[in-house]
């Protein structure tokens, strides 16, 4: 009998700039279309969501920006672009529910993370509203307070 083989598992790649810039209200789970390279790319690790968005376009999503950086040994015949637009896989409803947000003043639709469920590749992707310079402010000052809180409880714990 066949060995079974054991699935990928984990985030492949996340994007930390978009919770940084973004309130993100409402989080959906895509599929991807991808090429064999990518895939093997995916595998090793190769990929970055930093500037990467989501273009709704003629009842579609397109993954834009994400980079997917080709093995050399993987993709010797093929001719690789590693930053094309990606099809997202979502159903009618989810895509309703985009496009009527994304008419709305101020959200806009971002990939977080790319990630293994079992063996299939997924993106993870959400609604956001676009944080001010004061809001990105007050999220990092609660942030180090947390921190300090996290700390002292640490060393509290340990004197006794």
């Amino acid at each position: 009998m066949a060995k079974q083989k054991k699935h990928p598992q984990g985030t492949i790649a996340q994007n930390k700039k978009a919770m940084h810039d973004y309130f993100v209200e409402t989080r959906f789970e895509a599929g991807l279309v991808l090429a064999g390279w990518e895939v093997k790319s995916l595998r090793a690790g190769k990929a970055q969501l930093v500037d990467s968005y989501v273009l709704l376009k003629n009842d579609e999503a397109w993954l834009m920006g994400c980079h997917i950086t080709p093995l050399t040994a993987a993709s010797t015949h093929v001719i690789a672009d590693p930053t094309r637009t990606r099809k997202l896989l979502l159903n009618k409803r989810e895509l309703d529910k985009l496009y009527g947000a994304v008419q709305q003043k101020g959200y806009a639709c971002v990939a977080l993370s790319i990630y293994w469920k079992a063996h299939l590749i997924k993106c993870e992707i959400a609604l956001g509203k676009g944080k001010k310079d004061f809001d990105k402010r007050h999220t990092e000052k609660e942030r180090d307070a947390d921190r300090e809180v996290q700390r002292a409880m640490r060393t509290n714990g340990k004197d006794e």
